[in-house]
């Protein structure tokens, strides 16, 4: 297959067009929404901050934050997404399929039906132990056995999990009606009303993920070949496979842990970037963050303009963005994966 960006500098110069794609992104999710702020106030406001101005302290202590969580929940889904769809060698592949969504979710029900958690800090580190256990525990399964861990045992290991916690927390909210109003916002999903100091104790954890994630792609290009040619090439392919379950628990429970349940941004976006790059993950994985970063901006200010002046929820928007794209990507076949 002919791919758009088929040669090192033609990815190169599309990877410089991506990252122009979210720099406008990024600059219209500060200018866009209920309050109109012009380009040139966004300037100003960095470069001549004025105390007194209504826009530069909305742009400062609201705008930037929202901006800057949204890009560092995008990038991340979509790497992590990315790094399961190679793992497990299926496209159709997503963070959830480690349960983490569903672990994130129990654990935060379980905390408000049994200990009266409220508290959005609290439910963030909550969300993240529980995306954390969930991770480990489809780990732990699927590796059991002779042959160890595999494609198809981990997503059926995945599966399980999801429907255990799903099932638990159907249970608990049954129990308890008044822990639904509580978590309402994080099933949803959504980057509104969440500062950087929410972002800042989970950020540390994403970054080094991210770069770890990075260093992997000459890996994971040799993990796709097969775990007999792999190792045959010498590759340890056990600590690879680690590897990449520890990036995507970090990136994707962090995710989860700060945005709350959005979907669809691991599972199109790493579609997006094999459709101009191919299958060579040190290409896939930059061109990931990158889109997925911009994709859920843009979905961000979309979401501003649909009811104003109320929102829609983020998941709300990447769901209506990201499910016809994805029946487009089947129906096409673009979902080639090696």
């Amino acid at each position: 297959m002919t791919y758009l960006f088929s040669n090192k500098s033609l990815k190169i110069s599309g990877l410089v067009i991506s990252l122009c794609i979210f720099a406008i992104s990024f600059v219209s999710s500060i200018s866009f929404g209920q309050t109109p702020i012009t380009f040139e106030t966004v300037a100003d406001a960095f470069l001549n901050y004025n105390q007194a101005s209504t826009e530069h302290i909305i742009i400062r202590t609201t705008r930037v934050s929202r901006a800057v969580i949204a890009t560092v929940i995008g990038a991340s889904l979509a790497l992590s997404g990315a790094l399961m769809q190679a793992l497990t060698r299926n496209p159709l592949a997503s963070p959830s399929i480690f349960g983490i969504n569903a672990g994130a979710l129990f654990f935060i029900v379980f905390s408000a039906t049994y200990f009266s958690v409220s508290s959005l800090v609290h439910y963030m580190w909550i969300a993240f132990l529980g995306a954390a256990v969930a991770g480990i525990l489809v780990y732990f399964l699927g590796s059991l056995g002779r042959d160890g861990l595999s494609p198809v045992r981990i997503v059926l290991a995945g599966a399980a999990i999801t429907a255990l916690f799903v099932s638990f927390t159907q249970g608990l909210l049954v129990i308890n009606r008044q822990a639904l109003s509580s978590i309402l916002f994080w099933l949803s999903g959504s980057v509104a009303g969440r500062t950087m100091d929410m972002l800042k104790p989970l950020l540390p954890f994403m970054v080094g993920a991210s770069i770890l994630a990075l260093f992997l792609g000459n890996h994971v290009n040799i993990l796709m070949s097969g775990d007999d040619i792999a190792k045959g090439l010498g590759q340890r392919t056990i600590l690879i496979k680690i590897l990449i379950g520890i990036v995507v628990i970090f990136l994707a429970g962090g995710s989860v842990a700060v945005a709350g349940s959005i979907g669809f941004i691991g599972l199109i976006v790493p579609h997006i970037a094999r459709t101009l790059v191919g299958n060579d993950y040190r290409w896939v994985l930059p061109y990931s963050m990158s889109l997925g970063a911009s994709l859920l901006l843009v979905a961000d200010v979309a979401a501003r303009f649909i009811i104003m002046p109320q929102e829609v929820p983020i998941g709300v928007m990447t769901a209506f963005i990201g499910t016809p794209f994805f029946i487009y990507v089947a129906r096409r076949g673009f979902n080639n994966h090696g």
